[in-house]
């Protein structure tokens, strides 16, 4: 079999994984199980659709890591991540949904054959890949080893982007932008939302001869709520025609080899509302001003303070956050599940963090979204889509 193609260097890779284990240490432990698919993928290059099983990471006190998954997955890890065969291992197709063993429970005999049955365990027991009865069925099977929540641990480390990361994020950077160029030629009065949608993909996803490069699936799908629907900010769509004298806000994401640039824009199809007009003067006025916080050795909250204060002034309230860190990602979510940019979150902001401005209105009737993805810089921050920042209105 050839060797894998990876998105980094092992240099890139070794580093990662030291600052990892630097990690471990400063919370006590000697080895952590990580499930999130975005972690595993940071740490290995492994990229593939199998999180729908029972799959993890194993970073042990030396070495390199382990990769444990479904054996018909294993030749996915030999052919994405730099990982050679003594540190993949593949669970029998026999523990799969079965009510009668656990992938875990192999697993742990893994772990024992290591040496590290009796090691100080950590565990990311707060994400969407872990479950409880995972997590049973380890403590069962290793009865010496003393487990610990390690949520987050390997999230907080990939905080700030290589340059290679960013490279990729304004590559996702470009497909967005022609994304957002899409809906604004397509829709229009009368236009199924579903074959906006499929548009959508098709300029998210397709080569482009001129930027020579194509695009990766998101980790959230497309988001377009009409109307009333976009008082709640996670409707899809359906097949209805578009309306006239309807506000659509379009949350969606560029992505290349798996990084992410989600970017939103709303479109009002008609004449806008004086709601609208008014929503649109405050939130831009607010972003200024975020954006102006936005800038290495200020804190997470002074840009969320900022943004608040102009929303304040317009009299709209905003009772959620208005922002969260982003890069690598796999579904359910394109955010990284660390910081928050909201007041309260005092992380110090690092120059080549990258996060989506995210400063969406969600109204008892209506919804307003308008934001940026940005990385943060010495002196402010660049925005990694050129997109006009304002609301599109078409007849």
């Amino acid at each position: 079999m050839s060797a894998p193609v990876l998105n980094f260097s092992r240099d890139e890779y070794a580093d990662r994984l030291a600052r990892t284990r630097k990690a471990m240490e400063a919370t006590g432990v000697d080895v952590i199980i990580v499930s999130d698919p975005s972690n595993m993928a940071w740490l290995t290059g492994y990229d593939g659709w199998s999180f729908y099983v029972h799959q993890c990471v194993v970073v042990g006190p030396d070495g390199d890591p382990v990769w444990f998954g479904r054996g018909q997955d294993a030749n996915g890890a030999r052919r994405t991540s730099y990982l050679g065969d003594s540190t993949i291992i593949g669970y029998a197709d026999h523990y799969v949904q079965s009510t009668e063993r656990h992938p875990m429970d192999y697993l742990a005999a893994k772990i024992e054959e290591r040496g590290w049955g009796a090691k100080r365990i950590g565990v990311e027991m707060d994400n969407y890949w872990f479950s409880a009865a995972a997590f049973a069925s380890l403590q069962k099977h290793l009865p010496n080893a003393r487990f610990s929540d390690v949520t987050a641990l390997v999230n907080w480390q990939r905080a700030v982007k290589s340059p290679q990361e960013l490279d990729y994020m304004r590559k996702a950077a470009r497909l967005v932008e022609r994304m957002h160029e899409t809906i604004t030629d397509k829709c229009e009065v009368g236009y199924r939302k579903c074959d906006l949608v499929a548009d959508i993909y098709e300029a998210g996803l397709r080569y482009d001869e001129d930027l020579g490069f194509g695009g990766d699936y998101p980790a959230i799908v497309p988001l377009l709520p009409s109307g009333a629907d976009a008082s709640a900010p996670h409707l899809t769509w359906d097949d209805q025609p578009m309306k006239s004298g309807e506000g659509t806000f379009f949350e969606i994401a560029g992505v290349y080899k798996r990084y992410h640039c989600p970017l939103s824009r709303t479109l009002f199809l008609g004449k806008p509302t004086q709601t609208f007009i008014d929503a649109e003067k405050a939130v831009l006025e607010g972003m200024e001003a975020g954006l102006e916080a936005a800038r290495a050795g200020n804190l997470c909250e002074d840009i969320a303070i900022a943004f608040f204060q102009v929303l304040n002034k317009y009299g709209i309230t905003k009772d959620n956050r208005t922002g969260y860190p982003i890069g690598l990602s796999y579904p359910p979510d394109w955010g990284e599940r660390t910081m928050s940019l909201r007041p309260g979150d005092k992380t110090v902001l690092e120059e080549n963090m990258t996060f989506h401005f995210m400063t969406g209105l969600w109204m008892e009737d209506w919804g307003f979204e308008i934001t940026e993805s940005i990385v943060i810089g010495k002196t402010g921050p660049e925005c990694l889509a050129n997109v006009p920042r304002r609301m599109f209105v078409k007849d």
